[in-house]
């Protein structure tokens, strides 16, 4: 348990995670603002952390956790471009800065793009989403890997989460250079 004032200030998005955490095989942190962080060590169980976190409506998240210094030596497959540019999907709009994008030549249609949460110096996190049409082409998996060099070219560590149930994005980190290691992401957010 960590006691951070970074937990009362709004992150990456502009919204506040008030209790964050990741667990290995050997362990894990959680962290919370330090006044929560008696109560929260005291807690029998992760469900009562929303609550302890001033949280009360939100619930708990667990999500595989995953990260890589050697991404796949896939082909890239978009271009770097602003988040404002036109024709950028409003889903990527809030990572700010640029995000990867992959688009159809012919038509310009976005087919795929990648948005990085800059959480900190350290690690950046990639967050992927494929047109449905688009699906199947090996798009998701080359814009991670591609991202994923850019950030650890800027001196970062790419992270990747995923839902636990969730096999498409699983095996699209796999691909991506982005293997199982048994860690896992959990915490409380705030809702935009």
């Amino acid at each position: 348990m960590i006691g951070s004032p970074r937990r009362s200030e709004p992150g990456w998005d502009g919204l506040v995670h008030p209790a964050i955490g990741v667990g290995s095989p050997d362990g894990g942190v959680l962290s919370v603002a330090p006044e929560h962080a008696a109560r929260v060590a005291a807690a029998s169980s992760p469900s009562e952390i929303p609550a302890l976190v001033g949280y009360p409506r939100r619930g708990w998240f667990t999500a595989v956790y995953r990260w890589s210094t050697a991404p796949a030596a896939l082909a890239d497959a978009g271009i770097w471009v602003p988040a404002s540019s036109p024709g950028v999907p409003e889903w990527l709009h809030p990572f700010g800065g640029e995000v990867l994008v992959a688009v159809d030549p012919g038509s310009g249609e976005h087919l795929a793009g990648v948005g990085v949460k800059r959480h900190d110096e350290y690690g950046h996190e990639l967050s992927v989403v494929t047109a449905p049409a688009a699906r199947g082409r090996g798009l998701a998996r080359r814009l991670v890997a591609q991202a994923a060099r850019r950030v650890l070219d800027e001196g970062a560590v790419p992270t990747y989460m995923h839902a636990t149930s969730n096999a498409a994005s699983a095996a699209v980190a796999e691909a991506a250079g982005f293997p199982a290691r048994g860690w896992t992401a959990f915490g409380v957010t705030e809702l935009p």
